[in-house]
């Protein structure tokens, strides 16, 4: 089973219950996700399995989708409706307009404080961790980049959201903030991922139906070759081809076809057998590419 397994993950488990519970019932045993999606959250999962968990790194840094619910009233010290409520509920809600004013000013690149309840490690310890124990969480902000933010509805203290944004982006500190800015508080009340890179939840099983599949789930497992459908393509003559499986550079002349690199870019290039297996994924250096992963 080598390739990405797209799982559309229920409320509940934690993102390495779901691997752990694949592992389980797949017979594979090389499984990775690419990017946590809190216990309470539903939606896209994407794992890799077998060689294809080399290729995580990068799977793990593409844009995310959400929809999303904030309640407003109150913050909570998880950010979440599992945390326990802070301070007195607000005695009036702001508006559909004022909610609107304030989330366009979470659009674009901004500063984010990731939750003192996440997984970001301090210390080498999760701050969730210390967070439980009553212990000191000082977290940095990151920079992240919201490229669509938009409210789809609203019930009363419970505002719908839509929000497409760069990896490392939380919606738990979205809400906490949102809630700042308006003065009343807010925290996340549900979240589902519905887009990770370029794949879609319409397109994933749900983790009941991948363990009853068992190991028929590999029929449901993506080909590497398919994981990364941005990325350039090229595709090594029979020279590039001993080459690239021992990690050697390749110039223009272990190319089939014409390749001109690109002056700068930060994006790997896929090699492609000419089956259409992904060889490796290289990166375009001094006019050659080099290989950074090879999966053989």
């Amino acid at each position: 089973m080598d390739g990405v397994l797209l799982i559309d993950k229920p409320s509940g488990p934690t993102s390495h219950d779901v691997v752990a519970r694949l592992r389980r019932t797949s017979g594979e045993k090389s499984i990775g996700h690419t990017g946590t999606l809190d216990p309470r959250a539903t939606g896209l999962l994407p794992l890799v399995m077998g060689r294809a968990t080399r290729l995580a790194s990068f799977l793990s840094g593409g844009d995310k989708t959400y929809v999303a619910t904030v309640r407003l009233g109150f913050a909570t010290d998880t950010d979440d409706a599992d945390g326990r409520p802070i301070g007195e509920p607000a005695s009036a809600l702001p508006d559909d307009a004022a909610v609107d004013r304030a989330l366009s000013a979470f659009a674009g690149s901004l500063e984010q404080l990731p939750p003192s309840h996440s997984a970001k490690k301090i210390g080498g310890r999760k701050a969730y961790e210390l967070a439980r124990r009553e212990e000191p969480v000082t977290l940095k902000l990151v920079t992240v980049t919201v490229h669509e933010i938009a409210r789809t509805g609203r019930e009363g203290d419970q505002v719908h959201l839509i929000v497409t944004a760069s990896a490392g982006f939380y919606v738990r500190a979205l809400a906490r903030d949102l809630g700042d800015r308006l003065g009343c508080g807010a925290h996340l009340l549900a979240l589902r991922r519905t887009h990770s890179g370029s794949f879609d939840v319409a397109n994933a099983v749900s983790l009941a139906d991948a363990e009853r599949l068992g190991r028929d789930v590999a029929a449901r497992v993506l080909a590497p070759a398919e994981a990364l459908p941005d990325l350039a393509a090229v595709r090594p003559n029979e020279a590039g081809l001993r080459r690239v499986l021992h990690g050697n550079p390749l110039g223009p002349e272990h190319l089939e076809g014409r390749w001109v690199p690109p002056a700068t870019s930060p994006l790997p290039v896929r090699i492609v057998a000419s089956d259409g297996r992904l060889i490796a994924l290289a990166r375009s250096r001094g006019g050659a590419l080099h290989p950074v992963v090879v999966l053989g």
